[in-house]
């Protein structure tokens, strides 16, 4: 069955707020801007001289900290098991902090959509990962709310490393661990379970959204109903957790190439392609491999992340850029549907235009084909597939093939200043 999943998106208009109002997740920029300590003593203070060179002036905002560090990881589209089509796969190296007992796990989506790594307790076997505890000294647990469902499990501690790079001793969530109770009664009235390969599609989601944690300050100042939980006697209750302890974009809390993500995908047929090879490349402006070069840079919304999209003259103002959304969703007046997808009589061309947050404008076209004639060809990865929804413009997988995009992370410093922003 193919599906949509936008990370919140059920309750994102109500919690964008929450989501970044406080701080998008951050805090601190992470931008490792802060000169060292000097080792010499200082001296005592004297009276500027015009012979005295100037203090140096402060770096701009598009002063970016240049890397060496491998920063490519390889991404692709091809069969699954599920027969699902248009989902972006990677593999993950995940560790037990501070050790070399580690394990290579396959088959996780990215999606620039959602903030955070989520993983199948059954599949991080017998990793013996730490769990984080709420204030109260129980295990922590969280609900992650998707379009499609939800996921439920501990929240526990990691390095997680991918291409060169490593975040240390950073949460993710163990999806359907045995460690917490089954899922709180706020979180199963979010949608279907997504607790196992068959449901989540997967082996679990890498969340390289816009922001740093998934919920940020609100998470940590109030106990707020589908986030966080306190554990204790067979029993989850909603529960406030630090920042630093939430579920966070593992790319943010690398040490370097941490600004965003570049995600590039090679174009495919109307009629689609049996798979699809790419790369996700780690940073923007810090290499040689992730300058922004001619693209036009869109700044999101500071509390959601969100753009523009005007389309048949409606102006949707939640529209995102979503590697883990399946095919585009918006809504039609003139194309039939089939279920969850549309299926015009004829591919049907058409435009939209993407606005961003400070004015700036740019132009996309894109086709829609029949569905039902596309999952014939048995083919999985598609720029055409598209499907209905209510009122927001979803640009999901197909908008990447054929293009180079970045997702700036909120407060990072790029070339074209802090994110968040899109740009392709």
């Amino acid at each position: 069955m193919q599906f949509h999943r936008r990370f919140l998106l059920a309750a994102a208009i109500l919690s964008t707020v929450m989501l970044s109002g406080c701080g998008g997740g951050g805090g601190s920029d992470g931008s490792n801007s802060t000169a060292p300590a000097s080792a010499a003593p200082a001296s005592s203070p004297t009276a500027a001289s015009a012979s005295q060179p100037a203090p140096p002036a402060p770096p701009p905002d598009n002063t970016v900290a240049q890397s060496t560090t491998p920063n490519v990881q390889p991404i692709r589209v091809s069969k699954l098991v599920t027969n699902t089509r248009n989902i972006l796969m990677t593999s993950v190296t995940v560790c037990v902090p501070g050790t070399d007992d580690c394990q290579i796990i396959d088959n996780i989506q990215v999606d620039t959509g959602s903030q955070g790594l989520r993983i199948l307790a059954s599949a991080l076997a017998p990793l013996a990962l730490p769990a984080v505890t709420t204030s109260d000294g129980s295990n922590a647990a969280q609900c992650t709310v998707f379009g499609s469902g939800y996921t439920w499990g501990a929240v526990r501690t990691a390095d997680i490393k991918l291409a060169g790079h490593v975040a240390r001793a950073t949460s993710i969530q163990a999806i359907a661990d045995p460690a917490v109770p089954a899922a709180a009664a706020d979180c199963t009235k979010s949608g279907l379970p997504m607790l196992s390969v068959d449901r989540l599609r997967s082996n679990g989601i890498l969340g390289v959204g816009p922001f740093s944690a998934d919920c940020g300050g609100a998470c940590a100042s109030a106990a707020l109903p589908r986030w966080y939980y306190a554990c204790a006697s067979g029993n989850c209750t909603a529960s406030t957790l630090p920042v630093v302890q939430q579920v966070t974009n593992p790319v943010a809390r690398f040490p370097a190439d941490n600004n965003g993500v570049l995600i590039e995908l090679p174009a495919v047929p109307d009629g689609g392609a049996s798979s699809v090879a790419g790369t996700m490349t780690f940073g923007i402006g810090s290499q040689s491999n992730n300058l922004l070069g001619d693209a036009t840079v869109l700044k999101g919304s500071a509390l959601s992340g969100f753009v523009s999209t005007n389309f048949d003259g409606s102006t949707f103002s939640t529209s995102f850029i979503d590697s883990g959304s399946n095919g585009l969703f918006f809504p039609s007046k003139d194309l039939k549907t089939c279920g969850f997808w549309y299926c015009p009589p004829s591919p049907t061309s058409l435009t939209a235009t993407l606005r961003s947050a400070s004015g700036v404008t740019r132009d996309v076209s894109f086709a829609v084909s029949t569905s039902t004639t596309l999952f014939a060809s048995g083919n999985n990865a598609f720029s055409n597939l598209a499907g209905p929804v209510g009122n927001y413009f979803d640009w999901g997988l197909p908008f990447f093939y054929g293009r180079r995009v970045f997702t700036a992370f909120e407060g990072r410093v790029t070339p074209a200043g802090k994110g968040p922003y899109y740009a392709f």
